[in-house]
């Protein structure tokens, strides 16, 4: 009998209400989430775990979401792992391209509308 795997999302946020709600949002898709409160401790998560998708904020103490995008793509393991930066203050042009060149593949701008949430969460 095989066994159906789910994929797994990784959710990266330094405020635990944040992480809380994003899981309640997501809760409803056919997946695994992994929550992080920092960016190191989501680099440490990925090291050992496969993702599908990973969302993680921008904005955080000591290593921010475009650092940690730029650790995450210089890890065989992780390099190719779709990111979408979360964010309520990234919405000048600038920070777009900081965050693309990062490597994320999608902004969503706090605050976060559930629908375009889930639906860029399909995996």
């Amino acid at each position: 009998m095989s066994q159906y795997i789910l994929p797994k999302i990784l959710i990266v946020d330094d405020i635990p209400e944040n992480l809380i709600s994003l899981e309640s949002i997501l809760e409803d898709l056919e997946a695994e989430i992994v929550k992080a409160n920092s960016g190191q401790e989501a680099l440490e998560i990925a090291l050992h775990s496969n993702f599908a998708l990973i969302l993680l904020d921008v904005q955080m103490p000591e290593l921010n979401g475009f650092e940690t995008a730029k650790f995450l793509r210089s890890i065989e393991k992780t390099r190719y792992t779709p990111i979408i930066f979360l964010t309520a203050i990234a919405k000048e042009e600038k920070y777009l391209f900081e965050g693309y060149e990062a490597g994320a593949i999608d902004f969503i701008h706090k605050p976060i509308d559930d629908k375009i949430l889930i639906n860029k969460s399909i995996i």
